[in-house]
């Protein structure tokens, strides 16, 4: 297939600016992949279309305050974005400037904290502070990274907003949005009429927002990003299966990590990075259903769902959601899709 055959017109005013007063207030695209039959539904009536026997598995990080200003010594400004903690003092990162700092160049934070560029490594840039540790600059100086779509500055609001409740792994620089509808209450409901709940942990990068540049999908190469998946998490998955319950992921990110550890055909305990790019064609090995925001025209993201639910009933659902006005992307409405029995078609 080719990046064009993901595309569809989305009108501007459908991406949502902001996330609605109240997390589980969405609204819910329900498509079950085998039949292509779609309805619209609430997000609060995720417990019907879930049995108790399911095992839900969120993504578990949280996203840092991952953008900061800065200025040069020669006096232009800087942007710097964290992509990655390498160790306390040391982190690569995207920056825009005018002219891109050479090694030895020194950034200066509104504190007058010094950030030096050691190197680059591919796209990014090695940064290294002078005086203390990294976390405690970005909880100084850092602002909530906000995806590119939405055109306005970060607020006070979003430290709370851009994150789950449930996270508790610092290390992302983009939300994983799937768990944003999810409040204590919903979590709740969902335990006490039994449905089990499993936690991975996959870091999202700023690449998850980069465009796919290659027309033949074969010739596109993923970012890489940090995951982990414990041997609990194989052994729950292992009991959901054992008494006949779904392996539900919450969001795209949950799918990589699972599938990134299952594969050598197994679901094994993994650490370390994945670069796995799934399309239509991937056989699935561990994910029964699925719940995910909108995605992106031609992005990775929306590839990865026609490949589980099927290209023709994804690409209708959207042009369904359009039509009905959902919102869409990070702050925006939900789907919760069913496995293809053949995702190809």
């Amino acid at each position: 297939m080719q990046r064009s055959d993901f595309h569809f017109d989305l009108p501007p005013q459908l991406i949502a600016q902001r996330p609605l007063p109240e997390r589980a207030a969405s609204r819910l695209l329900v498509l079950d992949g085998a039949s292509g039959r779609h309805q619209d539904r609430m997000f609060a009536d995720l417990p019907a279309l879930l049995d108790p026997r399911d095992l839900l598995v969120f993504n578990d990080t949280r996203v840092l305050p991952a953008r900061l200003y800065a200025r040069k010594e020669t006096g232009g400004q800087a942007e710097i974005l964290v992509e990655r903690l390498v160790d306390a003092r040391r982190v690569n990162a995207h920056v825009r400037a005018s002219k891109s700092p050479r090694p030895g160049s020194r950034l200066v934070l509104p504190g007058g904290e010094v950030l030096t560029m050691a190197g680059r490594e591919d796209e990014l840039f090695v940064l290294v502070s002078e005086s203390e540790e990294i976390a405690a600059l970005l909880t100084r100086h850092g602002h909530t990274p906000l995806p590119p779509y939405i055109d306005r500055p970060d607020d006070t609001s979003d430290r709370e907003r851009y994150q789950t409740v449930y996270g508790r792994r610092d290390g992302a620089v983009a939300a994983p949005t799937a768990g944003l509808h999810f409040d204590a209450a919903m979590l709740e409901r969902l335990r006490a009429m039994g449905v089990e709940q499993a936690q991975v942990t996959l870091h999202v990068g700023a690449g998850t927002f980069q465009p796919v540049r290659e027309d033949d999908l074969a010739k596109h190469h993923m970012h890489a990003e940090w995951l982990e998946v414990s041997e609990q998490v194989c052994a729950q998955v292992a009991a959901a299966r054992a008494r006949g319950g779904r392996v539900v992921a919450v969001g795209t990110t949950t799918v990589r990590s699972l599938e990134t550890a299952a594969a050598s055909g197994e679901l094994r305990p993994f650490r370390g990075d994945s670069r796995l790019f799934i399309r239509p064609g991937y056989r699935f090995r561990v994910i029964d259903a699925m719940l995910t925001n909108f995605h992106l025209p031609e992005s990775t993201l929306l590839m990865l769902v026609c490949a589980f639910a099927g290209y023709a009933p994804v690409m209708a659902a959207y042009r369904h959601a359009v039509a009905e006005r959902y919102r869409f992307f990070s702050y925006g409405d939900a789907m919760f899709l069913t496995h293809a029995n053949d995702p190809d078609l």
